[in-house]
């Protein structure tokens, strides 16, 4: 797949699962924008990108759990103008039992996985609307379809983009833009390497292929949901959870 030409948005692609899919683009030949809380982190992952692609990348500060981030859309604007393709990866946990659950541990959650989504989205898609042109891929979770004890706020955002996925699907498609999902299972990252052993072989247990995937396997996916490949495919979530439901 080639993507030269084509200007991505990851957001949260300072590290983990985000940060791989915006390397594989970039890799691709791909103008990629990467986005985190920290400026100064997400310059230093654009710069290596720059470094060892050859391709255009910027770096943004863009904190979901603020009110305000229209400013940091208008910087990213005036850098890439219109995106090609939007990557929704940014998102956080605030875990514990629901009957402890404070209430700004449920607004946070939902704040930047979903209200997050929505604000980035709404800005960008009118542009894509103009251009008649573009793919949105949602990154949910496994844990959004089966839930999780302690993950009450965390599982709720994560099927709420099923929903956002599907609805604004059947919005976009008459305007040639594509609204996909993916839905992760357990994948190695920071989160799972802290994971205490007895822990990890219990998950691994309820695994059919008895491994963790790879931030690589997503990205996989991602890279196809926003190629040429899948210009019929709209409104579908896809599972990457090695045999897990």
């Amino acid at each position: 797949m080639d993507f030269s030409g084509k200007k991505v948005i990851v957001t949260g692609s300072t590290r983990g699962i985000g940060k791989v899919i915006a390397v594989e683009f970039a890799k691709r030949g791909a103008t990629v924008v990467i986005t985190g809380r920290n400026k100064n982190t997400a310059e230093i992952v654009a710069q290596n990108i720059r470094n060892e692609f050859n391709v255009e990348a910027y770096g943004i500060e863009l904190d979901f759990s603020k009110d305000d981030i229209t400013p940091a859309l208008k910087e990213i604007e005036e850098k890439i103008d219109t995106p090609d393709i939007l990557v929704n990866n940014a998102g956080l946990t605030r875990d514990t039992i629901f009957i402890r659950m404070k209430e700004e541990d449920w607004n946070e959650v939902l704040k930047v996985n979903l209200t997050g989504t929505f604000k980035i989205t709404q800005y960008f898609v009118k542009k894509m609307i103009k251009k008649k042109y573009g793919k949105i891929i949602n990154i949910s979770s496994i844990i959004g379809f089966i839930g999780n004890a302690g993950q009450v706020n965390y599982s709720t955002t994560k099927a709420g983009l099923i929903g956002f996925t599907k609805s604004l699907a059947k919005e976009l498609a008459p305007r040639n833009i594509n609204v996909n999902a993916v839905a992760p299972g357990f994948i190695e990252t920071d989160m799972t390497e802290q994971l205490p052993a007895d822990i990890k072989e219990k998950y691994l247990q309820q695994i059919p292929m008895k491994r963790f995937g790879k931030p690589e396997d997503v990205a996989g996916v991602v890279l196809f949901l926003a190629s040429d490949f899948a210009s019929y495919i709209t409104g579908e979530t896809i599972h990457i959870n090695g045999g897990m439901y």
